[in-house]
C-alpha cells in the first residue's frame, strides 16, 4: 500500500487520561487533548454493521501525533479483534489519503472496519501479518489537518504543565 507518510501512532490503553499523564511524565509527549465517548456512525466491521464507543487522548510526540485510546464496549471492531480488555499496545498507524474510497478499493478484503466521526470517514486496514498493526486511513480534510496543527502548536512551547486537557 502506497499512501502518505505516517501522521499518527495509536496505542490501545485501559485509560486514556492515565496513559496521557504517564506519556507526558515519562516520554515528554503532550499536552494531550481528551475526547470522551467520541460519536462514531456508519460502523461496518468485516462487512457487518457494528458500533465503536471509544475515548481518545491526542498529543504530540516529536514530529508525530500520538493517540491513546480505549474502546468502552465489546462490539465487534478492528480494535476488539486485536485487543481484549486489559491488553495494551500499538494498534495502528494513521496516514492521510487523497481519496478514501479509492484507498478502500485498493485494500480490498484487508479493510477490517469503516466508520465516520462527524464529517471524517476512516478505515482500518488489517496489516498485522506484515507490520503487526493496522493502518488507519482518512482523507486529510482541512478540518482534520487543522486539528493536527492545533495539537502540534500546543506542544511547541509546552512547559510540561497541564498535560491533560478535556475537550467538549
Amino acid at each position: 500500500m502506497r499512501f502518505g507518510p505516517v501522521v499518527q501512532l495509536a496505542y490501545y490503553v485501559d485509560d486514556p487520561i492515565e496513559a496521557a499523564e504517564r506519556w507526558a511524565r515519562e516520554r515528554g509527549a503532550g499536552p494531550f487533548f481528551v475526547r470522551r465517548h467520541i460519536a462514531v456512525t456508519d460502523v461496518v466491521h468485516r462487512g457487518q454493521p457494528s458500533s465503536f464507543d471509544h475515548s481518545s487522548a491526542y498529543g504530540q510526540w516529536g514530529g508525530v501525533m500520538v493517540e491513546l485510546f480505549t474502546q468502552h464496549d465489546d462490539a465487534p471492531s478492528a480494535v476488539r479483534e486485536r485487543f481484549a480488555r486489559g491488553e495494551t499496545g500499538l494498534h495502528h498507524m494513521a496516514r492521510f489519503v487523497d481519496d478514501l474510497d479509492a484507498a478502500i478499493e485498493q485494500c480490498g478484503d484487508r479493510v477490517a472496519m469503516t466508520a465516520r466521526s462527524g464529517n471524517t470517514a476512516f478505515a482500518f486496514v488489517d496489516a498485522r501479518d506484515e507490520t503487526g498493526h493496522y493502518w488507519e486511513l482518512y482523507e486529510g480534510t482541512e478540518r482534520l489537518r487543522g486539528f493536527y496543527r492545533m495539537v502540534a502548536d500546543a506542544a511547541r512551547d509546552w512547559d510540561g504543565r497541564d498535560a491533560v486537557r478535556l475537550m467538549s
